[in-house]
């Protein structure tokens, strides 16, 4: 029954006040603490920890464990739908607990320093699911239950050393605080689960599976906040899916620059793409010191479309969890494809090692394939391929609008550059007086050796007889291009106040392939 139906059988005056339909219904539950054994806990979560802990840290234990007197409490309860039994049976639990847990944790830096830290004040708010699943017709009805933390909704806690203050010592009070959220996001948060069998048997279908693979292409940077007293940050990003050290990637450094430009490409397992996340942390390198955070970013998965390259900017933010902090740090640009397993026929994908294959070394590869792994996962992770894409790139640069007046006289005479980032390649237009609406209509031909990892970068100047300024300029990696061969857009000039660029990109193939492999090469 639904409000309205409930309401339409009892008169008003009648109506109770406490019926409520929602989603989630509501439940008063007191988990008592004392089955949750403390023994059981430090031996379970010191293992989790030691997965996660930092370089800066050589050993992440316990040395006090109670869980005080506060038990954690049920709030709510509901049951998610399913088309099919095979799903079995889904209920989410909503948790809280504001507890008084004793808990010290022995840490030792790869100083050698020894440090006890006091976690206190915890508060927790989430939500677990269970899945009882496979539904069996013996006692008690199901064959297994899985359980994992669907969401977080609140998880605040402070360090203090024990007889000292832990700001005092630069790096660490971050390090463990990054290292305990991490462990609680990758170890049991959705869709990693753990599985408990009710009865004998085999549920290893019930475990976490690859279903794709994240194809992201690190571009750049701009506006990053400044964290050197001296000269600018040296910018770089780490990124990953799931927090842990090994599915996280790392790009290079970028010396002195607040507008780096990485160009670099990266890849991804996906588990789930409908609830799991692509985030990006922005650093600057400190050198020998603890890199300091300059933003961060996060891109649910569940906005990409299968097959389709999205190219977005994320804007920086200090924290994730708590957005407060109205401060600007900066946008990173970033594209993104996301490719299910079995769904390769339907679309190009760049990256893929058959891209542009002729039919023949198609067959030859094949043949050599044969004794590969066939978990898809396993073999795109254990492959090592590089897919070189040749071709000629055609450039027209037709006109611009709206340039930002630079001259005394309220005029510009501007001119394009344009560079080709890997080989360095320079050509430049002519230059037109006096105008901010100019009209060029010139071509330029690029011989590209290595389309995958090449940029164009288009400058706009202002020529003067004693020299000349920049006016702003236009960064694009050539995917988009190879995807639909020929297309033009109008472009916003990045570093000016005013002005946008209209050019016209074709892409004219000459693939070549080149993949190696541990114990074999095919040329």
């Amino acid at each position: 029954m639904t409000v309205k139906d409930s309401k339409a059988i009892l008169p008003a005056e009648f109506y109770p006040a406490w019926v409520v339909f929602t989603q989630r219904q509501k439940l008063s539950f007191l988990l008592c603490s004392t089955i949750l054994s403390s023994a059981l806990i430090r031996s379970n979560v010191e293992t989790v920890l030691e997965q996660y802990r930092p370089a800066i840290l050589s050993s992440l234990k316990f040395s006090k464990l109670t869980l005080g007197t506060v038990a954690p409490q049920f709030t709510g309860v509901s049951i998610v739908e399913s088309e099919s039994e095979a799903d079995g049976v889904t209920m989410e639990l909503e948790m809280q607990w504001d507890g008084n847990p004793n808990v010290v944790l022995d840490v030792k830096t790869r100083l050698g320093v020894g440090l006890p830290i006091q976690v206190k004040n915890i508060g927790f708010t989430g939500v677990f699911r269970l899945i009882f699943k496979p539904l069996v017709d013996e006692f008690p009805c199901f064959g297994a239950v899985s359980y994992s933390l669907r969401e977080k909704k609140k998880l605040d806690f402070t360090l203090k050393i024990v007889g000292g203050d832990i700001s005092t010592i630069p790096g660490i009070s971050d390090a463990i605080e990054e290292t305990i959220r991490d462990a609680i996001e990758d170890s049991i948060t959705w869709p990693v689960r753990k599985i408990v069998p009710i009865l004998p048997g085999d549920y290893s279908e019930l475990e976490l599976k690859p279903t794709g693979i994240l194809e992201v292409k690190l571009v750049q940077a701009k506006d990053l906040t400044n964290k050197d007293m001296v000269g600018k940050s040296d910018p770089f990003a780490v990124l990953f899916i799931r927090p842990l050290p090994e599915k996280t990637k790392t790009s290079k450094n970028i010396n002195n620059q607040l507008n780096p430009i990485w160009n670099e490409h990266f890849e991804f397992v996906v588990e789930d793409a409908s609830t799991q996340h692509l985030t990006i942390r922005v650093f600057d390198d400190e050198g020998v010191q603890a890199s300091e955070l300059i933003g961060c970013a996060q891109l649910p998965l569940r906005d990409l479309k299968p097959g389709k390259v999205k190219d977005v900017w994320l804007k920086l933010v200090k924290d994730l969890e708590v957005q407060r902090d109205t401060k600007n740090r900066g946008q990173v640009h970033l594209e993104l494809l996301y490719c299910p397993f079995g769904t390769e026929s339907n679309f190009v994908n760049p990256f893929n090692p058959d891209y542009s294959l002729t039919s023949l070394e198609k067959a030859l590869k094949s043949r050599t394939l044969d004794t590969e792994d066939s978990d898809p996962a396993k073999t795109a992770t254990k492959k090592k391929k590089e897919v070189i894409v040749r071709g000629v790139l055609s450039v027209t640069v037709i006109s611009a609008e709206d340039l930002p007046v630079v001259d005394l006289l309220g005029k510009a005479d501007p001119f394009v550059v344009l560079i080709m980032k890997k080989s360095q390649t320079r050509v430049k237009t002519r230059v037109l007086n006096e105008n901010l609406n100019p009209i060029w209509n010139q071509t330029f031909d690029f011989v590209v050796e290595d389309a995958l990892h090449e940029m164009l970068i288009l400058e706009v100047w202002d020529h003067d007889t004693f020299g000349k300024d920049k006016i702003g300029r236009v960064i694009t990696t050539l995917t988009r291009v190879l995807l639909e061969g020929e297309f033009q857009d109008c472009f916003p000039l990045d570093g000016a106040i005013s002005g946008r660029l209209t050019v016209h990109l074709k892409w004219t193939p000459q693939p070549i392939l080149r993949e190696s492999y541990s114990d074999k090469a095919i040329i």
